[in-house]
């Protein structure tokens, strides 16, 4: 197959699953101010949604042979694309690229392969938690102590958010175990264990561990010498739940399509909506600073207001070509004040 993008300074933004959950979100969120070409397996589904924000919508399925051809003045990737069709196009036509789907293994995949492609334009990979905010507001962080020696995020997970089922996914990583750094040194860590307790506005939470890409990319962008991720649920129900799945290895001999939906279904359970908290805790040689990223409107909000920052800096004077992680953005603490603009608080503890 042989897709044909072409670099178009004046086009539309082409965001790849733009009527799919996030792709929604980030569509209101980039519509006031840019074209967009939404694309998908079934763009009738997205029909009202284009029609809504005055923007165009095509076929583009990644599981269909079939080439696509289009113009954009850069491209975001909302979807799995797990034989990256769309970052393969967007790099050889030289078009700014934005990815807020990935997991560790396909953010390294990505960033490999479109490094051995020498880009001309940004390749910006925003996979960090919630489409990068995290790794932007840990920079932030950092940047105000003068450099950081330990990151410790935390998540809690409401299981009443109004995301689809597949905002569940990373239930199916939870069998396998995966490498972060530890004072220095690389170790091996499972899912769901070093737990520990975390509080948050209004609620103390029980988080472990979680695989996620900012725990790979901290201790090379802000040279970090401890990075961590772990993860808690609003429900101390689920987490009970997931801690005694996770003892009898659902985890281990459950992996496979076979057993998806009954993965998921220990978490997935959809309500009028939950907020989206995140805790960043920061050490450095000058101190300790923390702060929590609070979304009201949910999870797929917050990561499409990850992925429009992204958009915002691949278009910019201070963007350059190569690949890039959003803890990269010069001035984050500029960055923080654009997320309180998108409705997004980040408090100081």
């Amino acid at each position: 197959m042989t897709d044909t993008l072409r670099h178009d300074p004046d086009g539309a933004i082409l965001v790849a699953g733009g009527y799919g959950t996030v792709g929604s979100a980030l569509t209101a969120l980039l519509a006031p101010d840019f074209l967009l070409l939404l694309t998908g397996r079934t763009p009738e589904k997205g029909a009202e949604l284009a029609s809504r924000h005055g923007a165009s919508v095509r076929r583009w399925d990644l599981t269909d042979p079939t080439p696509f051809d289009a113009s954009a003045r850069a491209v975001v990737s909302t979807v799995n694309d797990p034989h990256d069709r769309v970052l393969t196009a967007a790099v050889q036509a030289g078009i700014p690229y934005v990815d807020i789907t990935r997991w560790t293994t396909r953010v390294a995949r990505a960033a490999t392969l479109a490094s051995q492609m020498s880009p001309t334009a940004p390749v910006y990979l925003s996979s960090g938690w919630m489409g990068g905010v995290t790794n932007i507001v840990a920079a932030a962080l950092a940047e105000e102590l003068g450099g950081a020696e330990l990151i410790d995020v935390s998540i809690r997970y409401d299981v009443n958010d109004i995301a689809g089922l597949d905002s569940v996914e990373f239930m199916d990583r939870l069998g396998q175990d995966f490498e972060v750094m530890q004072n220095g040194n690389p170790i091996t860590v499972s899912p769901l264990t070093d737990t520990r307790w975390v509080d948050f506005p209004g609620s103390r939470t029980k988080v472990g561990r979680i695989d996620t890409p900012e725990q790979f990319t901290f201790p090379m962008t802000l040279n970090v010498d401890t990075a961590s991720t772990r993860i808690g649920f609003s429900s101390n129900a689920s987490t009970t739940a997931l801690l005694a799945a996770k003892k009898v290895g659902l985890f281990r001999w459950g992996r496979g399509e076979r057993f998806t939906s009954l993965r998921r279904g220990l978490l997935y359970s959809p309500g009028t909506g939950g907020s989206a908290q995140v805790r960043v805790d920061v050490t450095g040689a000058n101190g300790a600073t923390s702060a929590t990223i609070v979304d009201p409107q949910g999870q797929a909000h917050l990561t499409a207001v990850g992925g429009a920052l992204a958009v915002r800096h691949v278009l910019s004077d201070d963007a350059r070509p190569g690949v890039a992680f959003p803890e990269s953005v010069p001035n984050p603490g500029h960055a923080i004040s654009e997320l309180e603009n998108l409705g997004v608080a980040v408090l100081r503890t």
